[in-house]
C-alpha cells in the first residue's frame, strides 16, 4: 500500500509549544518553531517528562515527532536582541508551557508523509518559513514574564529562581535558547543542545554548594529506573561528594566515562556528554530533599532496544525516577557494588 503523501505550504496548527535552535553554521544559525497541521492539546509530542510518565514507546514518540513541522529562519545569534516579527513570534512561543495557536507560510512547499516513523530525527519535516502570525493570545506564568521583562538580571540567577517556582527544565530550556534571559546586552540565542547542558549544569552547581555542606548518608544505597532499553544504576556511598558516570552500549560495544571529585569539573563532560549533567541533577535533586551528600557511581546500559536516540530530556527523566523507586540498602561496600560489577561484568556477554 502506497503511504499517503501531501503538499504543504499554509497550514495551521497548534505548537506544543516548541521551539528549536540549531548549530550549524554558528553564530548564524537556524532557528524556528514546531508545529502539528492540527489544533488542540499537542504537548506530548513535545515533552520527555510526558513521554516517560505515559511510558511511550520508540515507535509512538516518532510518530507523534514526525507529525511536527519545523518552520525555520537562518539568524545571527545576535538578533534575538533586533527581533524580527518571525522572531518575536518565536520567543512568544517559547515564553508559554501550553500549545498554541498559529498560522505559518512556508518559501516552498514540504511534502508531509503520514506512514514515516521508523528511525527518523526528533527535528524533522524542515521548511523554510516565511510567516507566521498567533490565533491566541499566550499564557505565561508570572516568575516566566517577570525575568524575561527584567533584562538587568544575568541568565545564571533567573534560571536558579525559577527553578525554585517550580518552572518545569523543559520550560527553562526554551526560555535560554530563545535569547529570553539575562542581561539585555549579553541577550542571544543559543543552540538548543547547548541550553540543555547549560540549564542541567547551572541547576545542579547551585544545589550542591549546599548539598556539600551537608552530612553524608550512612549506608550504601542502589537506585534503578529502566525506559525504552535504557537502564540506569545509581549506586550511592557513605562519603564526601564526587561523581562518576560509566555508559556501556551494547549496541556498539562502546564504553565512556566522565568523573568529578568534591571539587567541580572545570572541563565539558565530553566523553559522556550531555547525559552526565542530566544524571547529576538528578542525583542532586534527591540529595537535597534528604538533606545529606554523597559519593555516587552511576551506570548507563544502552541496551538493542533503543533503536533510535530520543535526546538528553528521556534520561534526565530516566535519572530523576530512579530517585522515586525504592532503593536497595546495604551496610557494606562489598555488596553493594556487586550488583553494580554484575551489570558491568555481565552487560556485553547477554547479548552476544
Amino acid at each position: 500500500m502506497l503511504s499517503k503523501v501531501r503538499s504543504i505550504k499554509e497550514f495551521d496548527g497548534s505548537s506544543p509549544p516548541e521551539v528549536f535552535v540549531g548549530r550549524w553554521n554558528y553564530p548564524n544559525i537556524y532557528t524556528g518553531i514546531l508545529s502539528p497541521t492540527e489544533h488542540g492539546n499537542t504537548e506530548q509530542m513535545s515533552s520527555p517528562k510526558i513521554w516517560h510518565e505515559k511510558k511511550f514507546t520508540i515507535s509512538n514518540i516518532l510518530k507523534l515527532r514526525n507529525r511536527l513541522i519545523y518552520g525555520r529562519q537562518q539568524s545571527n545569534i545576535f538578533k534575538a536582541r533586533n527581533k524580527s516579527k518571525f522572531l518575536e513570534t518565536m520567543q512568544q512561543i517559547a515564553m508559554t508551557d501550553k500549545s498554541i495557536s498559529a498560522e505559518y507560510k512556508l518559501k516552498k512547499p514540504i511534502i508531509e508523509n503520514k506512514e514515516k516513523e521508523s528511525r527518523v530525527p526528533l527535528i524533522s519535516n524542515a521548511a523554510s518559513i516565511d510567516k507566521v502570525r498567533l490565533q491566541e493570545n499566550i499564557k505565561v506564568k508570572k516568575k516566566v514574564d517577570y525575568f524575561v521583562q527584567d533584562d538587568e538580571v544575568k541568565s545564571i540567577p533567573a534560571l536558579i529562581e525559577m527553578d525554585k517556582a517550580g518552572i518545569h527544565s523543559e520550560s527553562l530550556i526554551k526560555l535560554l535558547s530563545a535569547g529570553l534571559l539575562g542581561m539585555k546586552k549579553n541577550r542571544k540565542l543559543v543552540p538548543t543542545r547547548w541550553s540543555i547542558t547549560a540549564v542541567d549544569d547551572t541547576l545542579s552547581k547551585k544545589k550542591l554548594e549546599k548539598v556539600k555542606t551537608m552530612q553524608e548518608i550512612s549506608e550504601f544505597l542502589v537506585f534503578s529506573a529502566e525506559y525504552v532499553g535504557n537502564h540506569y544504576e545509581f549506586l550511592l556511598l557513605p562519603d564526601k561528594f564526587s561523581f562518576e558516570v560509566i555508559e556501556i552500549s551494547l549496541i556498539s560495544q562502546g564504553v565512556w566515562q566522565d568523573y568529578e571529585s568534591f571539587f567541580s569539573r572545570k572541563k565539558y563532560a565530553d566523553s559522556v556528554t550531555g547525559a552526565y549533567y542530566a544524571n547529576r541533577l538528578a542525583l542532586v535533586e534527591y540529595l537535597e530533599r534528604i538533606q545529606r551528600q554523597c559519593s555516587c557511581l552511576v551506570i548507563r546500559e544502552i541496551r538493542p532496544q533503543y533503536y533510535s536516540p530520543l535526546g538528553v530530556g528521556i534520561l534526565r527523566e530516566i535519572s530523576r525516577q530512579a530517585f522515586k523507586n525504592t532503593g536497595k540498602n546495604f551496610n557494606t561496600l562489598k555488596y553493594s557494588c556487586k550488583l553494580q560489577l554484575f551489570y558491568i561484568a555481565t552487560s556485553f556477554s547477554d547479548y552476544e
